[in-house]
């Protein structure tokens, strides 16, 4: 029986290299070409321009024009060229591209929603789905193109009136009990939203620092909400604010923030209604302690929050393997900022005061030998320990849980670096009479003791 001939498969379609964005290398849905004769796809040449944050073409390396960063101008003619070859090969065609917003209408959304918000002031349903319509609308525009994402960011007004809804209904919002994921877009939850697609700049953030503290204000409210969306992100949106804030406003940081963030590093510990946060959420709550704890006061505030005992918590877990946060950059975060609220003595006697405290530092500073921050500074936190705190018991501690053992060997190993080996070479030599002869030693340590 003769077998049936099997159809040769299609050859693949060729595509014209005039077609193809040089940033993409794909084929381009809106070309648009630059004082400099080279078109690009308008997604890939805005990208490059306004996040990458170039001023020059990719290709040529020539300078780009003000005028033409903001608009750059669409090749129609390369765009029908591409439409009709898709079509001769049978190939999905790219939608015409949608017109940009243009400030006109953005401050019409803007108006519109301001006045529901006027009206809502009873809390009226109908005005509360027109606020909601109206930030549906703004949230369409922003997810449409960085283009309409940087007009809605530079019409008046706009940030600060996404930050008024936060602000104006945080202290309803703020409660565990009357948000509940379950339900609806809130009001509140969709202004957060439209302000965490913005990605505000950092001169945005610091012309809204510089107004009032709103926006920090409101931020520490949202990290106490239960939607585990939304506070990851508002941890997004405080870890910008805080990047572009003056020392002197992080050197004033309130209690009220500190307790919140330090609330999301502990994952829930401090209060048990709340649903632990995403890993992701409490990478970037380390990531804003850091920040926060070597200014001011705010390692004493950290502190009475329960910092330290929420990051030995979190370097336990990392130990074990089952913590809300994996991977080493969480560790070396919560190793940076227990060696800064080791600055402080309450810091110091919270540390000494947990029965693993400085067991997980000094695991921390031997298991996180691929990360020299992160080494550097749980030797420090044990540094000032051994320096500021060594009280008897203390000095015990160290030897029965360790933290003695592990420091020989950083002084034997060397390759957690300089810094960290001179530091603990100063640590055994500070007490070596309490340690070199020590029968809790083992012998081959104490053969190996610096003189």
């Amino acid at each position: 029986m003769e077998m049936e001939r099997s159809s040769p498969a299609p050859s693949p379609v060729e595509v014209p290299r005039f077609f193809v964005c040089p940033i993409s290398l794909e084929v381009m849905r809106d070309p648009v070409t630059l004082s400099s004769g080279i078109t690009y796809d308008r997604d890939s040449i805005e990208r490059w321009v306004f996040t990458d944050g170039h001023g020059d073409c990719p290709v040529t390396k020539l300078p780009l024009g003000a005028g033409e960063l903001q608009e750059p101008t669409p090749n129609h003619t390369l765009r029908r060229l591409i439409q009709s070859w898709c079509a001769a090969h049978a190939l999905e065609r790219f939608p015409t591209p949608r017109p940009p917003v243009d400030a006109d209408r953005v401050a019409a959304i803007l108006d519109a929603a301001a006045r529901a918000t006027k009206r809502s002031g009873g809390g009226g349903r109908p005005d509360e789905e027109d606020l909601l319509a109206a930030l549906a609308e703004l949230a369409d525009i922003v997810n449409e193109s960085d283009r309409n994402r940087r007009c809605v960011e530079a019409a008046p007004g706009a940030v600060e009136f996404l930050v008024s809804v936060l602000k104006n209904r945080a202290a309803a919002a703020s409660s565990p009990s009357s948000v509940s994921q379950e339900e609806s877009t809130s009001p509140e939850e969709a202004a957060l939203s439209v302000l965490h697609s913005l990605k505000p700049s950092e001169e945005t953030m610091k012309r809204l620092l510089d107004s009032s503290d709103d926006l920090i204000d409101a931020l520490a409210s949202v990290l106490r909400w239960p939607s585990h969306r939304a506070r990851t992100q508002g941890m997004h949106l405080l870890k910008a604010a805080l990047a572009a804030a003056h020392p002197s406003r992080l050197a004033t940081a309130s209690a009220d923030l500190i307790e919140a963030v330090v609330g999301v590093v502990a994952a829930g510990r401090a209060a048990p209604a709340v649903p632990p946060p995403p890993p992701k959420a409490v990478k970037l709550a380390l990531h804003v302690l850091c920040r926060l704890c070597p200014w001011g006061r705010n390692r004493i505030k950290a502190v009475e929050a329960g910092a330290m005992s929420a990051l030995i918590e979190l370097l336990l877990d990392q130990g074990c393997g089952n913590g809300v946060t994996s991977g080493k950059r969480a560790g070396e975060l919560a190793a940076v900022a227990i060696d800064h609220l080791c600055g402080c003595a309450e810091g110091r006697q919270e540390l000494v005061s947990h029965p693993a405290g400085l067991a997980a530092v000094a695991r921390a500073a031997t298991r996180l030998s691929s990360s020299p921050a992160g080494t550097e500074s749980a030797v420090r936190a044990l540094h000032a320990v051994a320096r500021h705190a060594a009280t008897p018991a203390v000095l015990q501690e160290m030897l029965a849980v360790g933290v003695v053992a592990r420091l020989l060997f950083l002084v034997q190993a060397g390759a957690a670096g300089d810094r960290p080996r001179e530091r603990a070479r100063e640590m055994l030599r500070m007490h070596a009479k309490v340690w070199r002869g020590s029968p809790c030693l083992a012998s081959h340590l104490a053969s190996s003791y610096p003189c």
